[in-house]
């Protein structure tokens, strides 16, 4: 027993075993085998190395972005001249990544808390019964304190009074001078693991090129100046169209890098998007459409507070980084290597089908790769 036991032991340091090879001489084997091997080779050389970047690590961006709007608009609404600046028309003020500029907008001065008619059109009554004192209706602007206005046949209600009228959206927008506001973005990328930051200032982008400078994609592509009117036509939209009712825009800040090319090869890559709606279909086509909010600027008048409502209509811009940085790295490199190894063995596998199934001569062929051993006659 001891004798066996060192005699396994023995076997298993010292004896190394090789699998048997059978050299087949066929042509369409050969052919098939070689072609298996050609298609896995081309898919590791042409996938897995140079579409994918197999031999490269990867790794995303910690972002910031920092947004200036820049231009002045005029209204004259009924004898009403106004004048518009950035702290006017931008939501919110604080440079963020995103932020709304308005472009229409609907006025209802002078209102103060008090008791109205409903407008006409919204919670019609024929009576009393009709308007639920107390009651809210989930359109409606206030409570309803149970009075059936007969002048209107609306319901009476406590609000702040005049009610909006919000039906007529001023056409053409009242701020179509926004189309020429322009808007500067200030972008910065870190790429934790390659040790990695830049900036969409670029070399050569510095004041002097910024003050005089537009983005357009194909003369000034790194300039960080956009004017308002040539994102919305680079994203899809007519500007009067977006302009009366709003709507989104997404601006895309690409930065895909190869970090085995010098660092300043890597720069951003702009890109704009229609986020609401689709540009090709009409209002009538959609349940909703557009981009509008309110809100209110309160005083005092005689004691009295009063408000001024805006019903803001305008283009709300996402501004949204996408970024992807790529280096040589020797274990993804390995991997992809190894993996390429092991998916030869299919070349293998076919052909060892092929020639112990499909072919005439697949009984010779079985006797040649196997050898067997009748177990009865070694006893």
């Amino acid at each position: 027993m001891k004798k066996q036991i060192t005699d396994a032991i023995s076997d298993f340091f010292f004896e190394y075993e090789t699998p048997r090879q059978v050299l087949v001489r066929n042509r369409r084997v050969g052919v098939v085998c070689r072609l298996i091997q050609l298609g896995v080779l081309a898919y590791i050389i042409g996938w897995v190395f140079i579409y994918e970047k197999g031999y490269q690590s990867t790794d995303m961006a910690v972002s910031s972005v920092f947004s200036k709007m820049k231009g002045v608009g005029y209204t004259n609404v009924n004898g009403t001249e106004r004048v518009w600046d950035v702290a006017d028309y931008v939501f919110p003020s604080q440079g963020d990544s995103s932020f709304v500029v308005m472009t229409n907008y609907i006025i209802t001065e002078g209102q103060k808390m008090g008791k109205c008619p409903e407008l006409p059109g919204k919670h019609n009554c024929s009576n009393d019964t009709d308007c639920k004192g107390g009651g809210y209706k989930r359109t409606g602007h206030g409570e309803m304190t149970g009075v059936c206005v007969n002048s209107t046949r609306t319901c009476e209600v406590l609000a702040w009074c005049p009610i909006e009228n919000d039906h007529n959206i001023p056409e053409p927008p009242l701020l179509m001078s926004a189309e020429n506001y322009t808007l500067f973005i200030k972008n910065s990328v870190t790429f934790p693991l390659f040790r990695v930051t830049r900036s969409n200032l670029v070399e050569g982008i510095d004041s002097v090129y910024i003050n005089k400078c537009l983005y357009d994609p194909e003369n000034a592509p790194l300039c960080p100046i956009f004017q308002l009117g040539d994102i919305v036509k680079l994203s899809g939209f007519n500007f009067e169209t977006i302009a009366r009712v709003g709507g989104a825009i997404g601006i895309v800040i690409d930065w895909t890098c190869n970090l085995d090319l010098d660092v300043k090869h890597c720069k951003p890559k702009y890109g704009f998007h229609g986020l609401y709606g689709n540009p090709s279909e009409t209002d009538k086509t959609r349940a909703s459409v557009g981009y509008n909010f309110r809100y209110a600027k309160h005083y005092l008048e005689d004691r009295v507070e009063k408000r001024t409502l805006f019903k803001v209509f305008g283009i709300r811009i996402d501004i949204i980084v996408h970024s992807l940085a790529r280096k040589f790295d020797i274990i993804p490199t390995l991997t992809a290597i190894g993996s390429g190894v092991g998916i030869f063995g299919v070349a293998t596998v076919v052909c060892d089908l092929v020639l112990l199934y499909l072919l005439p001569k697949r009984e010779f062929y079985k006797n040649m790769k196997f050898k067997y051993t009748d177990a009865h006659a070694q006893i």
